[in-house]
C-alpha cells in the first residue's frame, strides 16, 4: 500500500525531489491558484507552517490551471507571486494537473485516499489533504475550509 514516501514532484525550480524528505513528518498537500478567491488562504497556510514547523508540519503547495484558469503564469511567476504576496516559504511544486488522465501519481493516489463529499475529483483549488507521519491520509479538507480551521486536527496529527 502506497504512502507518500513513495511519489516525487519537481519543485518550481524543476529539480526532482522525493517526496520521502517529509517521512515522519505531518504534511498537508495543497492544490493552489494564485487567481482564485480561496488565494488568500495562502496566508492562512503560512501562519499554519510558521507556527508547526518546529513540532514538524510541512506543507506542500502544489499550484494548478484545471479550475477556471486561475493559475496561469510560469513557475518563476507562482514562485515571485507566493512570495511577495504572502511571504510563502513552505515548499512549492511545478503545476501539475489533480484530475484526469494526467493528474499527477500523487493527487490519484490521494483522491482513492480520501473520498471528497461529492466523490473522488478535486473540485476546486485549495483542496487540502492532512497526512499523518506514518505516510498516511488523515483527512481530507474542501477548498472553503480555512487554514486555521484545521489547527486542531494538525495538532492531534504531529501529538
Amino acid at each position: 500500500m502506497p504512502v507518500l514516501s513513495d511519489f516525487s514532484a519537481n519543485t518550481l525550480a524543476g529539480q526532482p525531489r522525493p517526496l520521502s524528505e517529509f517521512a515522519g513528518k505531518v504534511v498537508l498537500v495543497v492544490n493552489t491558484a494564485s487567481q482564485c478567491g480561496f488565494t488568500p488562504q495562502y496566508a492562512g497556510l503560512q501562519a499554519l507552517y510558521e507556527q508547526y514547523a518546529k513540532d514538524g508540519l510541512e506543507i506542500l503547495g502544489f499550484p494548478c490551471n484545471q479550475f477556471g484558469q486561475q493559475e496561469p503564469g510560469t513557475a518563476a511567476e507562482i514562485g515571485t507571486f507566493c512570495e511577495t504576496n504572502f511571504g510563502v516559504r513552505f515548499p512549492m511544486f511545478e503545476r501539475i494537473e489533480v484530475n484526469g488522465p494526467q493528474a499527477h501519481p500523487l493527487y490519484r493516489w490521494l483522491k482513492q485516499e480520501a473520498r471528497g463529499l461529492l466523490g473522488q475529483p478535486i473540485r476546486w483549488n485549495f483542496t487540502k489533504f492532512l497526512i499523518g507521519r506514518d505516510g498516511k491520509v488523515i483527512k481530507r479538507f474542501a477548498p472553503f475550509t480555512k487554514p486555521e480551521k484545521m489547527a486542531a486536527t494538525i495538532e492531534k496529527a504531529l501529538g
